[in-house]
């Protein structure tokens, strides 16, 4: 009984932090070297793609995503997505689609060290060749190099907030629990008076 409680805390945590993972920014250096549009038709793996309805017809099975292909300071390749996110899930509220890939074929650079041009690309989601899921693309501006170093300010106070949540519920949690278990004894007395 023990081991199926603590298997489902650990699914449970498991779970919650592959959600914040995924949908928290993160922040990637690499050098534009191409930008694209593709008919895709989110099938199978259709969770990980925004929403149809932000200007698009919602009926439609496929539908035209601009793509970003970009190279690491590790020479890998990695290609992001560059959908609007509109009005739902995450809440990046993201409508500029079109100027962001104007943005990106703006900064497209050679792989020469000289005129390399590297850049800051924001985004949330994974990378999943087996599964064709791209990150998506939120925005991206040119650093100095690929040493620039990025602090998440957003995630450093979106996760402070939600440990003193959690913190502060779990207090309240074993203090209601505690009061129903072991009542005070004076309230004992009285009742068996």
């Amino acid at each position: 009984m023990v081991y199926v409680k603590w298997g489902f805390r650990a699914i449970f945590w498991i779970v919650v932090l592959a959600f914040l993972h995924y949908t928290l920014p993160q922040h990637d250096i690499a050098r534009i070297t191409d930008t694209y549009e593709k008919r895709v038709n989110p099938g199978d793996n259709a969770l990980f793609w925004s929403n149809a309805d932000t200007g698009e017809d919602p009926t439609a099975t496929e539908r035209d995503v601009f793509f970003i292909q970009t190279f690491r300071a590790n020479d890998k390749p990695m290609i992001y997505r560059n959908e609007d996110t509109g009005w739902g899930w995450p809440p990046y509220f993201k409508f500029d689609t079109s100027n962001l890939q104007a943005e990106a074929s703006d900064m497209m650079s050679k792989k020469s060290a000289e005129t390399a041009q590297w850049v800051a690309i924001r985004h949330y989601g994974w990378r999943n060749e087996f599964l064709s899921i791209y990150p998506n693309a939120i925005s991206l501006w040119p650093v100095e190099g690929p040493d620039a170093r990025i602090v998440p300010w957003f995630n450093i106070v979106v996760l402070t907030l939600l440990a003193a949540l959690a913190w502060a519920i779990r207090v309240r949690w074993n203090r209601f629990w505690a009061r129903r278990r072991a009542p005070e004894g004076g309230e004992w007395r009285e009742a068996a008076d």
